[in-house]
């Protein structure tokens, strides 16, 4: 055979498999048109177990995340000298929440609590179900009793776990530079294991907030307002950085020691919120919870974006110039404020809540220092200033009952700053809350970790 013969042969191959090609796609097109097509419906049994379940585990690596965004925000704002430390202080305080939650908080938030009750059971350690264990042994006759769930227990767990990380992250921001390392763990063991399931019993886990009729729905109260209460009490124990409020009452500027990790650090943040409001909606089987979840995005976007330029346009007026670090925590603000009801459909209420939010994180920014408390990265304004209004604004888009969000305010705002303040004044007077004046001077990586964190640079000591 010829090489000519051999085109000719490989060109009828082509253009029979050509042919072929065609004609089944137009056999397979009349079928469906032919063929009733079925209502769309959500994807059920075993699809929709495996769908719901890889949702939390996405979503909750997602808020996973933001915990490197909480460590970027922190180390760029404090100043070298300190971030070694505060690298430590994040992944110590995940580790620890992940720990606590396991072994008493999700059962606690979760496990048997009363309709209108107060928190739920005081067993230890939380596992995968009986029929779960079954079913990885083999025996797939638990299978039905396991898809009926809807989701993997393990795989919820997580994503609830992740929460009360965020939590005690916010805690850490607001008392930077100046908290012994070890006391700070004690109080975020007790914080993760018993405070904060306590107040999402209350309010997610169907005690009586929830009967009453709260509604926050992926937790600007029950995270945000949790963790800035602590952050509050703790500030106001520990006292201001030495030398940040002088004597004649002016405030010393203490500006970031990297802008650029800060920015980082708002942009990881703002990228796992998605995991965070998005994941709140519990569920991704079918045509609803795709719209809803679309919606969620949609909304925390605008917020956020509203908070950024609102919060950059009153900051010449309150501070004088555009200050991009007003920009940055005007992000978290909308951020935070919309979490509350991130699932409303008109989205223009999105942009209102956010721009409110960013306006009022700066104010409250000015309004800390001038009452003398020193709240190194904003966390109180961020998250229990804008969290407030963020539970009221329910009232205003999303049908909350007006005295239900006052109450759940008041109520959580009373137990976790009373039980804070309890805890600090206990560790301050038991073993000391604040370090020495020697290793706040020089630093607590150098005065407590033995490391810098930039060993390039000469660190000299600040005149107070």
């Amino acid at each position: 055979m010829t090489i000519h013969d051999f085109r000719l042969l490989k060109g009828c191959r082509s253009s029979a498999a050509w042919v072929v090609t065609r004609f089944g796609i137009i056999v397979v097109l009349l079928i469906c048109t032919l063929l009733p097509m079925p209502a769309w419906a959500a994807v059920e049994g075993e699809a929709q177990f495996v769908f719901n379940t890889f949702g939390f585990l996405v979503w909750g690596a997602l808020v996973m995340w933001m915990g490197a965004g909480f460590t970027m925000l922190e180390v760029g704002s404090v100043r070298t000298k300190n971030a070694s430390v505060i690298c430590l202080k994040n992944i110590g305080l995940y580790s620890i929440a992940g720990l606590t939650y396991y072994l008493i908080g999700f059962n606690i938030m979760y496990v048997g609590v009363e309709p209108g009750g107060w928190f739920g059971s005081l067993e230890l350690l939380y596992s995968t179900t009986a029929d779960e264990v079954v079913l990885l042994g083999g025996r797939e006759t638990t299978a039905a009793a396991v898809v009926k769930s809807g989701h993997s227990a393990m795989s919820y767990w997580f994503f609830q776990m992740v929460f009360v990380a965020t939590t005690a992250s916010i805690v850490s921001d607001a008392l930077a530079e100046r908290v012994k390392l070890w006391f700070f763990f004690v109080f975020i063991a007790v914080l993760t294991s018993v405070v904060y399931p306590v107040v999402g019993a209350w309010a997610w886990g169907g005690g009586w907030l929830a009967e009453l009729g709260f509604k926050d729905f992926a937790s600007s109260t029950v995270v945000h307002s949790t963790g800035g209460w602590a952050a509050l009490a703790g500030a106001t124990m520990i006292g201001p950085r030495s030398g940040k409020f002088r004597a004649d009452g002016s405030v010393k500027p203490t500006p970031p020691s990297n802008v650029p990790i800060v920015t980082l650090g708002v942009f990881i943040l703002w990228m796992g919120w998605f995991g965070f409001n998005g994941g709140s909606h519990l569920a991704l089987s079918g045509a609803f919870d795709a719209v809803a979840v679309s919606n969620i995005f949609s909304n925390i976007n605008l917020a956020a974006a509203a908070g950024v330029m609102a919060a950059l346009s009153l900051s010449r007026l309150v501070l004088g110039r555009v200050d991009l670090l007003a920009g940055l925590n005007g992000a978290l603000a909308g951020l935070v404020a919309i979490t509350a009801a991130p699932d409303i459909v008109q989205h223009h209420w999105a942009i209102v809540i956010g721009a409110i939010a960013g306006m009022i994180c700066l104010l409250s920014m000015k309004g800390l220092e001038m009452i003398k408390i020193d709240d190194v990265v904003g966390a109180v304004p961020v998250h229990l200033c804008t969290g407030i209004w963020g539970t009221l604004a329910v009232c205003i888009a999303a049908g909350g009952s007006l005295f239900a969000q006052i109450i759940g305010i008041l109520a959580i705002g009373a137990f976790v700053f009373g039980s804070s303040m309890l805890l600090w004044f206990v560790i301050d007077r038991t073993w000391g809350l604040r370090v020495s004046k020697d290793v706040e001077v020089i630093g607590q990586d150098v005065g407590n970790l033995g490391i810098e964190a930039y060993p390039e640079f000469v660190i000299m000591p600040e005149e107070n």
